[in-house]
């Protein structure tokens, strides 16, 4: 008797909302906490000297002085054509390398393979003194000459010129094609190949209807990021030693460090960024829909 009293005493047990209203709530911090120090990182890195930047080209005439110089004139097409002619010619030499590398079996495929990832991590002026070594005026090319000859000296003397620049910039910048033309390559059904080569096409046919069309995306895809590179290059324009080639970064260079002219260098580095933004759009979205 004494415990049926007691269990119809006992308090009933609380419904499960009023448990969990009763117990202490553990405090969470907001999520928009967790990106005030990467944000406040990237304020003072990055945003503050580059609105820096733009608050010293607002000077007044700034902009209407540099845009009327001939030398920022001669500077902008200089950068547009010597980064145009290079992405072409990375798209043209990149292709036809990867094709050798992903179709004609040859010893040592793989290793070349990744050599190419290795090389993406060489420094462009790394480049640029491997073909001074070759063809500078105290190169390989032209001691070779002079000494076969006896010429006073050899007849290579195109690396301080435009066409130095343009091909130190292909020699560096096609790896950046090959690399996703390989992986695109890598996953062409070969069953497409075989069939083409069974009814009789020649390799320069099923290239141009079979593997091309696979591989435009992934071309467009290295071309824009080649294109925005080559926009922005410095070290190699610098390297090279070509005086008369100066382009965008060179101008900066030249207006910010050799005469002290900080608005007309600040005028033209953020028209150098506006342009690099710009095609850097354009290369997400060609990287995103080739899904790069």
């Amino acid at each position: 008797m004494a415990s049926a009293s007691t269990a119809s005493t006992a308090p009933a047990p609380a419904p499960p909302a009023v448990a969990e209203a009763r117990r202490p709530r553990s405090r969470t911090v907001p999520t928009w906490v967790w990106a005030l120090p990467p944000v406040a990182v990237l304020g003072l890195v990055f945003l503050y000297p580059l609105g820096l930047v733009v608050q010293e080209s607002l000077a007044p005439g700034a902009y209407a002085d540099v845009f009327a110089s001939a030398s920022f004139r001669e500077a902008l097409v200089t950068t547009v054509w010597l980064a145009v002619g290079a992405t072409v010619g990375c798209l043209v030499l990149g292709f036809v390398l990867a094709l050798i590398v992903a179709f004609v079996p040859f010893p040592g495929a793989k290793a070349v393979s990744r050599f190419i990832d290795v090389f993406l991590s060489f420094p462009s002026f790394l480049i640029t003194l491997a073909l001074l070594f070759v063809y500078g005026t105290v190169g390989m090319a032209n001691g070779l000459w002079t000494g076969a000859t006896g010429a006073a000296e050899g007849p290579f003397h195109f690396l301080t010129t435009p066409w130095g620049v343009l091909l130190a910039e292909i020699t560096y910048f096609t790896p950046f094609v090959m690399r996703p033309l390989l992986a695109a390559f890598s996953q062409l059904d070969t069953a497409q190949l075989e069939v083409a080569s069974s009814l009789g096409a020649r390799p320069a046919r099923i290239v141009r209807k079979v593997i091309l069309p696979e591989a435009l995306p992934a071309l467009a895809a290295g071309g824009s990021l080649v294109l925005v590179m080559c926009l922005n290059e410095f070290g190699i324009v610098l390297f090279t030693g070509a005086k008369g080639v100066t382009t965008l970064p060179m101008l900066v260079y030249s207006k910010a460090i050799l005469e002290s002219d900080y608005a007309a260098a600040c005028v033209v580095a953020v028209v150098n960024v506006a342009i690099s933004v710009g095609l850097y759009a354009v290369y997400r979205v060609v990287s995103k829909r080739a899904g790069a």
